[in-house]
């Protein structure tokens, strides 16, 4: 089976053109949101703890402790893997989130085989990982291994984005938005993209890092 990989912007381009075609929604909105975000990150352990990070708390707020730990050196496994749960937690992680650094830093994740594997895999393998949901494993999927045809409807910025370019009386829940984004296969991180990026100019602030 051959994935379909973002790599480039001209890929962004090309599924957002897809997705003009099959969804007038995409089509009125999408002119005003040029140029989409390419949002690739280099794959291994430092984007999956920032998908870690990133659970449930701002942009902002992920953005400072990632910089927190990155001054502390605490954004290498054996270092994560040697810190104790106060040292974690006086760099910004709560006690939980610390828990889940260590036990990523202790997985020992083949990152490179992750590249290999299709898109099912990568999130069943990942989600074994204390810590790791469907979120997160979507989110390392779409942006550090590029993945085209991945979706994150759990995040509630997309459902909040959702709910405003399809006018419907409330958030989409889970089950709700990834059934809705079945139709924008085989381009549904394009959609992910175009629907943060209206999140972004509607909110006036980021929904995603």
């Amino acid at each position: 089976m051959t994935l379909r990989v973002i790599t480039s912007d001209a890929c962004i381009l090309e599924g957002a053109d897809h997705l003009a075609r099959i969804e007038p929604r995409f089509a009125a909105i999408i002119p005003a949101l040029q140029p989409l975000p390419l949002r690739l990150r280099p794959d291994g352990f430092g984007a999956l703890l920032g998908a870690i990070v990133s659970q449930q708390v701002s942009v902002a707020a992920a953005d400072a402790i990632m910089r927190r730990l990155a001054a502390a050196g605490m954004d290498d496994p054996s270092a994560i893997a040697a810190a104790s749960a106060e040292d974690l937690r006086a760099l910004g992680l709560s006690g939980q989130k610390a828990r889940y650094a260590k036990a990523l830093a202790l997985a020992d994740l083949d990152y490179p085989g992750l590249h290999d594997l299709p898109n099912e895999a990568v999130i069943a393998q990942l989600t074994q990982v204390t810590g790791i949901g469907i979120w997160t494993a979507e989110i390392y999927a779409m942006f550090a291994l590029g993945r085209a045809d991945v979706f994150a409807p759990g995040d509630l910025a997309l459902q909040e984005a959702a709910r405003v370019i399809f006018d419907l009386p409330e958030r989409p829940r889970d089950k709700a938005l990834r059934a809705m984004a079945e139709p924008w296969a085989p381009w549904r991180s394009v959609a992910a993209r175009i629907m943060w990026a209206y999140y972004a100019t509607i909110k006036q602030r980021e929904g995603i890092r």
